[in-house]
């Protein structure tokens, strides 16, 4: 990874089109091909040794951070119980950094999003496209959507539409244009069209216009927030050092100085969290009954998008599965 004009590409391998006649114009010939490569038998394979239950989660953050700070505590729930989870960063974070850039920090974004995936329990993938230049462009849409597909996706989460910045605007546009096209069956043909369309989610935010973020589902997370919250500090650059606003007298010089830093961004995202739970806390209550909803300190929230799959409140949140979690545990 460098710092050079690099933009995510997929390219149609030769082997694939020529074995499924794409390049005679035999497109049905091309989908009976697909339909039984790797990919599809893996799938089946799963299913036969009784995977049925096991759900697909895929989440989508503008930046090598994004997602971990969204999702982070529902990946960590959801991995734990036996669920496959994939975080995909869509830019690869090489301007984020008040100090660095280019390459060098493309490289350790990579790295400190690998150590918290480690933490979290989940897979993640960084997109070689630079940092603030993310546009919502026909081969971006063919990405993501071939990313949706290759996970055979059941739930996928995204940043809303609404958002400061435009690479988390843009991400959204990409995931939502995507949101149809993953059952196009011929388009992104050389992976395999997904039959049942996934559910959509957005991540929570705190914009207004021109609606207010609006959640289903909020999911307490007390059970992991100590996980979560060292997956969040493995992001060393992002969050130790500042981000793009941080200065030199933000990096510790000793062992007390980073006991101090460590401490102060532990509790600012525990408060971020817990602002969460206090201010959906009916939707919680909603979500986990009385007892569980009230004592939960800490929590993520999740608005259903009008795109994809429509399930009624009830079976969207027993699709979740996450609410059993109690306080402390």
């Amino acid at each position: 990874m460098n710092s050079s004009n690099v933009r995510s590409k997929q390219l149609y391998p030769l082997a694939v089109i020529l074995a499924s006649g794409l390049l005679a114009g035999n497109v049905l010939a091309a989908q009976e091909s697909l339909s039984s490569s790797p990919l599809a038998s893996e799938r089946a394979r799963a299913t036969d040794v009784g995977e049925k239950d096991q759900l697909r989660i895929i989440c989508f953050g503008a930046h090598p951070d994004d997602a971990e700070i969204r999702a982070g505590g529902v990946a960590a729930m959801w991995a734990a119980k036996g669920h496959k989870v994939k975080f995909v960063s869509t830019t690869n974070g090489d301007i984020g950094h008040w100090k660095m850039a280019g390459g060098p920090l493309a490289q350790r974004r990579l790295a400190e999003v690998q150590q918290a995936a480690k933490i979290l329990g989940v897979e993640t993938q960084v997109l070689d496209i630079h940092d603030g230049e993310l546009m919502p462009t026909l081969e971006n849409r063919r990405t993501i959507t071939r990313l949706i597909r290759e996970w055979q996706s059941d739930i996928v989460i995204v940043h809303r539409p609404n958002d400061y910045h435009p690479d988390h605007r843009y991400t959204s546009i990409l995931v939502q244009d995507a949101a149809f096209m993953v059952t196009c069956p011929f388009f992104c043909p050389d992976v395999p069209h997904l039959k049942t369309n996934p559910i959509f989610l957005y991540s929570s935010d705190n914009f207004k216009k021109p609606n207010l973020f609006q959640p289903e589902i909020v999911v307490p997370i007390d059970s992991v927030m100590e996980k979560k919250l060292d997956a969040l500090l493995a992001l060393e650059s992002q969050f130790i050092e500042g981000c793009v606003s941080g200065h030199e007298g933000l990096i510790p010089k000793n062992e007390q100085e980073r006991v101090v830093r460590v401490g102060a961004v532990r509790k600012g995202f525990q408060n971020r969290f817990k602002a969460i739970a206090d201010k959906y806390r009916d939707v919680l209550i909603d979500c986990c009954g009385e007892e569980v909803g009230r004592k939960a300190q800490y929590a993520e929230a999740f608005e259903l998008c009008e795109y994809g799959r429509q399930p009624a409140i009830p079976e969207l949140r027993k699709i979740i599965g996450l609410f059993t979690a109690t306080s402390g545990n």
